[in-house]
């Protein structure tokens, strides 16, 4: 089948580089012609896990291009996937002018029955007006449908690959049978296909990541309580995650959620709930809860050093909003950094892959260090943002000896903190009371 992406970002990307590799032709397309300079020359605009692998195979194959011309890109494709971005606005709803001006440049080069995907998290009633924005432009016959993805950053190659479901939204039924030969392929061990009308595959997305968010600042607010009562949240955890209702996904307590999708989806559905009349009070608290919980680590350091952090050394490890992926947008690492620099703290920062990215962000208010160890000379104190691997079994002798004092502040609960004072550690987690070190 002859597809294009339009937009090459992380959805774009991923979704049209795994469609080539099962067998289709898949044209992206993006305005940014540097984006695409830097696609042809082999390289990739972003961090994800196996995925430079895939494109160069698939372009070697000739089953991938990249254009910035959308007459190339549209003129013989069969389904066009919009896979754009769309920002928040100052009142938190979606910006859509990328998904307009995508509908709109394709219009003119739209063959007939073309079916026009919207893939990009967009509110309710988003595909009708793409519907709208084409017709206005070309009398050429089309259908339209929504397929919402779920991907994650750090793992979106097996999530699109091995699914969980697939969700269309669809007023043609012929427009499903063409999208659900395009997914037979990821869908061989009986994975549902889960077709739906358009307005309710457009919500389920802003559901699933809206609930996901709630599971989150929830455990994060048990965290705290238990912290303040003298409970373990690893014991609370085990405790309730064992019912079957509850589970154990996204039940980890942390320094709160951050990247493109779940702060954003949030506000936009509150947004849009907002709009229509109805107070969003479980999702305003999501999100204030979360923001909140950003905060967390730079309290605790802040009353660890009686108030006053000017002229401490911070060292963060950590700085993209999760692991395995160079995405630093609404990381709690740069809330921290923000707080820490405002405070007079000196911040020697250390993260496998978002170094340069953080440096667009903080220029040179603080100091990026090549290796996790290096960020600890002569610091005052550890601040663990990110879970990466390369931070869970670390020489932690060595590190007590470059550090000026052995405190460290894990905003991820990496590890025992019985072990950890009996190092000669302070250590404090979430939602765990802080153990006296051991002389």
């Amino acid at each position: 089948m002859k597809i294009t992406m339009i937009g090459t970002g992380y959805v774009g990307l991923v979704t049209g580089t795994c469609f080539a590799e099962s067998g289709n032709d898949v044209t992206c397309l993006d305005i940014d012609s540097r984006k695409i300079q830097l696609l042809n020359d082999g390289g990739v605009p972003i961090y994800e896990p196996g995925l430079e692998e895939l494109v160069k195979r698939n372009t070697s194959a000739g089953r991938l291009s990249f254009t910035d011309s959308y007459e190339d890109a549209i003129s013989a494709a069969e389904c066009v996937f919009i896979c754009v971005g769309t920002p928040q606005d100052e009142s938190g709803a979606a910006d859509l002018r990328y998904v307009q001006s995508a509908a709109e440049n394709m219009a003119p080069y739209l063959n007939p029955e073309t079916v026009v995907v919207c893939k990009s998290t967009v509110p309710v009633g988003t595909n009708r007006r793409v519907a709208t924005w084409i017709k206005a432009k070309t009398d050429t016959p089309f259908s339209i449908a929504s397929n919402p993805e779920f991907l994650k950053e750090g793992a979106a190659i097996d999530d699109f690959t091995k699914p969980d479901r697939v969700v269309v939204g669809v007023d043609n039924p012929a427009a499903a049978e063409i999208l659900l030969e395009l997914y037979k392929p990821f869908l061989r061990t009986e994975k549902p296909f889960i077709s739906v009308g358009i307005e309710s595959a457009e919500m389920i997305k802003y559901a699933a990541n809206c609930m996901l968010a709630t599971k989150i600042s929830f455990i994060n607010e048990m965290a705290n309580i238990c912290e303040l009562v003298g409970a373990d949240i690893n014991e609370v955890r085990k405790g309730i995650g064992h019912d079957a209702r509850i589970g154990f996904s996204f039940l980890f307590p942390g320094v709160g959620y951050g990247g493109s999708c779940f702060p954003k989806d949030v506000r936009a559905l509150a947004a849009l709930a907002a709009e229509y009349g109805v107070e969003p009070r479980i999702l305003r608290t999501v999100d204030e809860t979360n923001n909140q919980q950003k905060q967390v680590l730079f309290r605790k350091l802040l009353a660890y050093f009686a108030g006053d952090l000017s002229g401490r050394t911070i060292a963060v490890w950590g700085l993209s909003f999760k692991p395995r992926t160079d995405d630093i947008r609404e990381s709690p690492a740069l809330v921290l950094i923000h707080s820490l620099v405002d405070a007079g703290a000196i911040v020697k920062v250390h993260d496998p892959v978002s170094l340069e990215n953080a440096r667009k962000v903080m220029g040179d208010r603080i100091t990026y260090c090549d290796h996790h160890y290096d960020a600890c000379d002569g610091a005052d104190a550890i601040a663990i943002v990110t879970e990466w691997n390369e931070f869970r079994n670390p020489d932690f002798d060595y590190i007590k000896l470059k550090m000026k004092s052995p405190v460290i502040f894990d905003g991820r609960n990496l590890y025992d903190r019985t072990k950890m004072a009996a190092r000669g550690f302070y250590y404090s987690g979430i939602g765990l009371s802080p153990l006296s070190v051991r002389k």
